[in-house]
């Protein structure tokens, strides 16, 4: 399994966010997906998930109406979309895996993890 997000960098506040997460390894579109950051010095947060078909998605309260996450199964390829960004969301933005067989609503499902991708908001 081998999961390479892109797409970090310097956002200006208010401004938005697209990550990419590029999968390898497996079947991409049998398994679900999810994104999470972690900014200095707090606690690992979980965004967003979708299942592996792209036929449902849940996100977290901090992205809840700004988040978009989306798969193209063809590329095997995982988007992330936020506007409205904060310099609050300064973090490392990961994508995971979900394990064979697991609940995609539980974040402790996702077990397999990219090396992130830093993101800075701020002018």
């Amino acid at each position: 399994v081998q999961l390479a997000e892109s797409g970090g960098g310097l956002v200006r506040p208010g401004g938005s966010l697209r990550l990419s997460c590029a999968a390898s390894g497996f079947n991409f579109g049998d398994y679900a997906m999810s994104w999470a950051r972690q900014a200095p010095g707090k606690a690992h947060e979980w965004i967003a998930c979708i299942k592996g078909d792209g036929s449902d998605v849940l996100y977290g309260d901090s992205v809840r109406g700004r988040g978009s996450i989306s798969m193209d199964n063809g590329n095997n390829t995982m988007y992330l979309r936020i506007t409205k960004m904060a310099p609050e969301s300064t973090a490392v933005y990961y994508c995971a895996k979900a394990k064979a067989g697991s609940n995609w609503l539980n974040p402790s499902s996702y077990a397999f993890w990219g090396q992130g991708t830093q993101v800075t908001v701020g002018s």
